[in-house]
């Protein structure tokens, strides 16, 4: 597929205005890993309040990432492991709690599913750890409390014009040592030197060996815009900043009308054909699936044909050492269930409705068998698929058919 990496900043972009993932957006999203396509979350949250949308878009299962503080941190989410970090050195602490508390500012870090603070009553803190279900810590000496390297420190104040000023000085005073910038007009971020989502999205490209080219970035904020122009098609979401949108490739609908599934159905599924559909990647990938634990393996696709192995082992067979007839439905609904996600339009999901199958022969352990499926109806609303399952000598063992559903996502 031309494109192999998927980029989503979280806030305003994969979440709507409710903080939730719509149901079209996670169908889109779901369909173009299943395609081959990774997808890696690009967010300023702390890791931990990653998690959870990690867990719901399955990127465990499919190889994704999480990118975290801004770009401070890389995590493999299929396994926690940490492929990237930056963090703060410890000994710069007391000078930003000193700025802090001259200027009145709270200030406050993540530490794992916890923040510590000064200030455990602020309602921006309150609400940035119940947006990312953390613990508020309470500590009066922040700078002695921290007694580690944190990967960012956030001031925090309802005066913007102290906040901004704030801001400009440090951009002079820390210029190489730190970066410092605005995530919302009460918060004012501090990151190591050199960190941001465009910097770090160049370190997972070459941890992945692919190409800028091969990459697409979908933002709405101004601290997306250099990940949007590293991106071979960087996009902006409709209700951003004009600044925002005249640095993208492509501007799609708001995070409230589903403006990332728009543009992943539209730049991904409606390019993908049967011909480039990776098989090794879905097999790998269904590893500790259903598909995976029957030892069922695609071999073959095409527009209206699909072909799958099956062996005929301790996990397929019944006592007696002949194929049980579950796995085989199991098997022709494997099949089936892929030429139909390849087969229905980008805006549209399949959901299976039938299966009935007429046993003819027995397949023995020790066998492989080969089921083909062709389909026989493609309606707007179902798709009938014919499943025959052979020996390895050619011998017909089952003939299914199979009903899917077709629904428009919602």
């Amino acid at each position: 597929m031309k494109y192999k990496l998927l980029v989503l900043d979280v806030d305003g972009t994969l979440l709507n205005d409710a903080k939730e993932i719509s149901k079209r957006t996670l169908a889109s999203l779901l369909k173009a890993q299943q395609m081959g396509v990774r997808i890696a979350l690009a967010s300023g949250r702390p890791t931990y309040g990653l998690m959870p949308l990690a867990k719901t878009l399955e990127l465990g299962h499919y190889g994704g990432f999480i990118v975290s503080y801004n770009g401070c941190q890389i995590i493999n989410a299929q396994n926690g492991e940490i492929l990237f970090e930056r963090r703060i050195n410890p000994e710069m602490l007391p000078y930003l709690e000193k700025k802090a508390r001259k200027n009145g500012f709270a200030i406050f870090t993540y530490h794992d599913d916890t923040i510590l603070t000064d200030s455990p009553d602020n309602e921006h803190i309150r609400a940035e750890a119940e947006l990312n279900n953390l613990k508020v810590i309470k500590e009066e000496e922040f700078s002695t409390a921290v007694d580690f390297a944190p990967c960012k420190c956030m001031l925090v104040s309802d005066d913007e014009e102290a906040l901004a000023g704030l801001e400009e000085h440090w951009k002079k005073r820390l210029d190489g040592t730190l970066d410092v910038f605005r995530s919302e007009p009460y918060f004012l971020e501090v990151v190591p030197c050199g960190i941001d989502k465009a910097n770090t999205l160049g370190a997972l490209l070459s941890h992945l060996d692919i190409t800028r080219e091969e990459v697409i970035a979908i933002g709405d904020g101004v601290c997306d815009v250099n990940m949007l122009q590293i991106a071979g098609l960087g996009i902006a979401m409709g209700h951003s900043q004009d600044s925002v949108k005249v640095c993208a490739d492509y501007v799609t609908a708001s995070n409230e009308e589903d403006g990332v599934a728009q543009a992943v159905e539209k730049m991904i599924l409606a390019e993908v054909h049967a011909a480039e559909i990776p098989l090794d990647l879905l097999n790998a990938r269904a590893h500790h699936a259903l598909m995976g634990n029957l030892g069922i393996q695609y071999t073959y696709a095409s527009e209206d044909r699909i072909e799958a192995t099956m062996p005929v082992d301790h996990r397929t067979r019944q006592p007696f050492g002949i194929l049980h007839g579950g796995a085989t439905l199991a098997l022709a609904e494997t099949v089936a269930g892929l030429g139909s996600m390849i087969t229905c339009q980008p805006d549209e999901i399949v959901v299976g409705m039938q299966v009935s199958g007429n046993h003819i022969s027995s397949a023995h352990e020790g066998d492989t068998v080969r089921a083909v499926a062709t389909i026989v109806h493609k309606g707007r609303s179902s798709h009938v698929w014919n499943v025959d399952v052979f020996t390895s000598t050619n011998k017909l063992v089952s003939s299914i058919r199979v009903v899917n559903s077709v629904l428009k996502k919602r």
